[in-house]
């Protein structure tokens, strides 16, 4: 097979934000940083050719990168500003991490599997984000000494949501998670208003498990 040139991917890239576009995200900066983020650089060498594929893809330990559709609207559900703290679960190979950190002001990413944390920090500060900080452990308990957060981003499926993970979420925060079981679950958007979860569905979808105290075990 060949190799796509970086002109190629370059063209891949735009119109894979074109096709996202076409999905239904309107967020422009979620579109802007999904069009500037090169996923190439963060997906194994055997799937180059399709990086910019719709679709997510194996990144190894199990683990994968995920569908560009659900980075976008994950993201969007957030309604970044520029100015927020994020907190991610799930840092993977980086690749929504670089899309968090082109749009809140910093990123706290939390890893279980440190290999996979360690080629994550690589890969974002050849890119020059100094922004976001990482830490390898159980993402069910968040990052305490950083909380409260306006915005989490979950990119592992819980059985429910994590007490701790809302607990560390802001009065009129928003925290995006999948929840079910170990396969097939829904995507949704919680707000904190009154101290109480307020859910919104987003979509279904199929993420690996969240492996944790708060998660599955």
């Amino acid at each position: 097979m060949r190799w796509p040139t970086e002109e190629e991917l370059t063209r891949a890239r735009r119109a894979l934000g074109r096709e996202l576009r076409k999905k239904g995200i309107r967020d422009e900066r979620v579109l802007s940083a999904i069009g500037k983020v090169p996923r190439h650089l963060f997906v194994l060498p055997e799937h180059l050719p399709w990086a910019y594929d719709d679709r997510p893809l194996p990144i190894g330990l199990g683990q994968t990168i995920s569908q560009p559709y659900i980075v976008a609207l994950s993201t969007e559900a957030l309604e970044l500003s520029g100015e927020e703290r994020v907190l991610e679960i799930g840092t993977g190979s980086g690749y929504q991490t670089a899309i968090l950190a082109e749009l809140a002001k910093e990123v706290f990413t939390v890893e279980r599997l440190p290999e996979l944390s360690w080629e994550a920090q690589e890969r974002l500060r050849k890119l020059g984000y100094t922004n976001v900080w990482f830490r390898v452990g159980d993402g069910t308990k968040g990052w305490p000494e950083e909380a409260p957060f306006p915005a989490i981003l979950v990119t592992a499926a819980a059985p429910k949501t994590p007490k701790s993970l809302f607990d560390q979420l802001f009065e009129f925060g928003r925290l995006v998670i999948p929840v079910g079981g170990r396969f097939h679950q829904e995507l949704w958007l919680v707000r904190k208003e009154g101290g109480k979860p307020v859910y919104e569905y987003l979509c279904p979808v199929s993420f690996v498990p969240l492996i944790g105290e708060e998660g599955f075990r």
